[in-house]
């Protein structure tokens, strides 16, 4: 049977290598029957589309926006065929819980979820309405399905998993002198969690030593970086929802302190961060509204779809944090870096 499988595989591919060597006119022309035919079957029905998205800062909006702008380009606009729901827990957990009660009682047909709380909150108030997640590092570590292959319940999505070991190796490459590094992230978010302890192992190889200094709330932010001053060479901060929304606090300590800070995506970086490689929060809100898609057109089921994973990451720099705190950013990292960096 696999090899069957991959045979019919090996075929689809070699037609689809095939019909990319057509002319130009041909595609364009079949681009455009597909979003015509696209069009008129979003039109039939119109969804009602609930989001629950946890707190604002970069990453995560983008991941909204490039949802939006997903279901557009198939058809599927706001005010037309389908109607957004969207609410914003502002960082509250109990916030996350009534909003998600309401989305459910409101009948929705599909919901989306952004961020780990929220994707946690609406995963225990319904069994039965498709949800989709985004910006979840682990969503099988989160206790959101049962695997991340083979969901086998209501939710699936797209995971924000980071290159952890490959911040870590920049961390060294950045700081060569750097010798022991704080953990900066909230002590209740999972997938924070998560990518610390890769990061520590990732550490460990480096020969760094590590200490955690987490925060249970953003009040606390500025005394547990001002608490790092002097006892550390280098800060990590991963895609941490908390940390994201306050990096500007984290920023104000550390730059006069000249504390370097390694961060998991690129809106971290520039608001005060040194550098990360991250992936593109936008993109992976775009192949969030394909699995969207897959649902309200095709009929598909969350449990059958697997979790999907952004493979393509951006290493950005902020050139001027760098002026700031005496960082030489070596000419092969300005290079790879390209227009992408601040």
């Amino acid at each position: 049977m696999k090899k069957t499988i991959a045979l019919l595989l090996a075929g689809v591919i070699a037609l689809s290598a095939s019909a990319c060597s057509a002319t130009s006119t041909t595609a364009a022309s079949s681009n455009a029957s597909a979003a015509s035919q696209a069009a008129s079957t979003a039109d039939q029905k119109k969804f009602k589309i609930g989001v629950v998205q946890l707190v604002e800062h970069p990453a995560l909006d983008a991941a909204y926006k490039g949802f939006v702008d997903g279901l557009a380009k198939e058809g599927y606009v706001d005010g037309k065929n389908i109607t957004l729901d969207y609410e914003n827990a502002q960082g509250e957990q109990p916030n996350c819980q009534t909003i998600a009660s309401k989305l459910v009682n409101d009948k929705s047909d599909l919901i989306l979820a952004i961020a780990t709380p929220a994707a946690q909150a609406v995963a225990n108030t319904t069994k039965d309405i498709p949800v989709l997640v985004t910006a979840v590092t682990d969503p099988a570590d989160a206790k959101l399905v049962a695997s991340n292959k083979a969901p086998g319940g209501n939710v699936s999505g797209t995971s924000d998993l980071t290159p952890v070991d490959e911040q870590m190796k920049l961390l060294k490459q950045l700081i060569p002198t750097a010798k022991k590094v704080a953990m900066l992230y909230c002590s209740s978010e999972t997938n924070s969690k998560f990518q610390v302890e890769i990061a520590k192992k990732s550490a460990a190889a480096l020969g760094l030593e590590t200490v955690d200094a987490t925060v249970s709330n953003s009040n606390e932010i500025q005394q547990v970086v001002q608490s790092l001053v002097g006892k550390v060479d280098a800060i990590y901060a991963p895609t941490d929802n908390m940390i994201a929304a306050g990096m500007a606090t984290v920023s104000m300590v550390a730059q006069p302190a000249k504390l370097p800070i390694i961060v998991g995506e690129s809106g971290m970086v520039k608001n005060g961060g040194l550098a990360t490689y991250g992936i593109n929060y936008y993109n992976l809100g775009l192949l969030t509204a394909k699995q969207a898609v897959k649902i309200l057109r095709d009929g598909a089921k969350p449990a059958d779809m697997p979790i999907e994973y952004s493979t393509n990451c951006d290493l950005t720099l902020n050139k001027e944090v760098a002026t700031k705190i005496n960082v030489t950013i070596p000419q092969e990292l300005l290079d790879k870096a390209g227009t992408s960096s601040k």
